[in-house]
């Protein structure tokens, strides 16, 4: 399956194909005519793909930097050792960066692609259903900071993106479930065909027969909302949907407790479940979304009062002007934005 993302200069090809890793080098070459290539991964992704990555890129002089996994690793304090291996290898403006890994690393590379020397190539090489589904398409990348999650980025595309879901084989199931919580939003948004398909089937296992045509669902709703708007001023709020509290939650537990999927679970219900109170979603749309988190493994709530929350929200990306941009549903597969401040998340009650 290929789609293309169309954003006229910035446009690129996404391929979604079992064992369409074993070919990269053949995808690659059609947008890279350039010798060198700097391929970043992590230490649990690199042992497993990285090995047989490196050697169908044999024409090329590869170099590689693995780092630790997990969402402490893609701080500021990690640049500066991106920024280093890639002056050691040489890798110019006509050089490439290939992101191999999840969404930690897909996001760091990008970033640092996008910053060293003012833009190198990039392509994007998911193996975790969350970065397949979600982040690898759009070219949000970022870094996290103490006081928050993805407070440093850039809006930088890459030149082609691969995704092979043969790769989610060797996930560990938290991470399946992980990203099960990004493909639930989607239905929830966008989809109420989707979101009923995820119901019916009722869990990962059964619903593996179907999940090339699923991930191409979730990104082809992604590459739609991302041509419509690109700088994430309008329509694609709508992919925020849930994120609001999921990013204070992620920070709350210093990224140590609930994963981003995870967190996103909890955020999507809480809301919707905040939103049926104050009227602005009809009631049973919080009910129905904790029926399918639920049988996929993922958590409605994680245990904190609301108010210890609601600090960290006030720095969020969405919060504008004083004014919080928090998306909502009118039902399953509708979703709207609705502006509002911090107060909307005022409440001495446990999320």
């Amino acid at each position: 399956m290929k789609l293309i993302v169309d954003l006229k200069e910035n446009s690129y090809p996404i391929y979604i194909e079992n064992r369409i890793l074993k070919h990269a080098a053949d995808y690659i070459s059609q947008v890279f005519t350039g010798k060198r290539i700097m391929i970043l991964s992590d230490d649990q992704v690199y042992p497993l793909y990285g090995h047989g990555l490196k050697e169908s890129l044999s024409s090329y002089e590869c170099h590689t930097l693995v780092l630790p996994h997990g969402e402490q690793t893609k701080s500021f304090q990690t640049l500066p050792l991106i920024y280093s291996a890639m002056l050691e290898a040489k890798i110019s403006r006509s050089d490439l960066v290939i992101a191999l890994g999840g969404g930690v690393i897909g996001d760091l590379a990008g970033f640092a692609a996008s910053s060293f020397l003012r833009g190198v190539r990039l392509v994007q090489i998911p193996t975790s259903l969350l970065a397949q589904v979600d982040s690898s398409v759009g070219g949000k990348t970022a870094v996290d900071l103490p006081q928050g999650k993805n407070l440093v980025g850039a809006f930088y595309h890459p030149r082609l993106v691969l995704i092979d879901p043969d790769v989610l084989d060797t996930l560990p199931r938290r991470f399946i479930h992980d990203g099960m919580g990004e493909v639930i939003k989607y239905g929830c948004i966008k989809d109420p065909l989707l979101f009923h398909t995820l119901k019916k089937h009722g869990s990962f296992e059964n619903l593996k027969g179907q999940l090339a045509s699923v991930i191409c669902r979730c990104v082809d709703i992604k590459r739609a909302v991302v041509e419509a708007d690109q700088f994430d001023t309008g329509e694609r709020m709508l992919l925020n949907f849930g994120h609001t509290l999921a990013h204070t939650i992620e920070q709350y537990f210093h990224y140590g407790r609930e994963s981003h999927g995870e967190a996103v679970a909890i955020g999507m219900y809480q809301i919707t479940k905040l939103a049926e109170e104050k009227g602005l979603t009809p009631a049973g749309c919080a009910e129905s979304i904790r029926e399918v988190l639920e049988a996929y493994g993922l958590p409605c709530e994680c245990g904190v009062s609301l108010s210890d929350l609601t600090a960290a929200i006030t720095l969020d990306k969405k919060n504008l002007n004083n004014r919080l941009n928090v998306v909502l549903l009118h039902e399953i597969g509708d979703s709207y934005v609705y502006p509002t401040d911090a107060g909307f998340f005022e409440g001495e009650f446990l999320v």
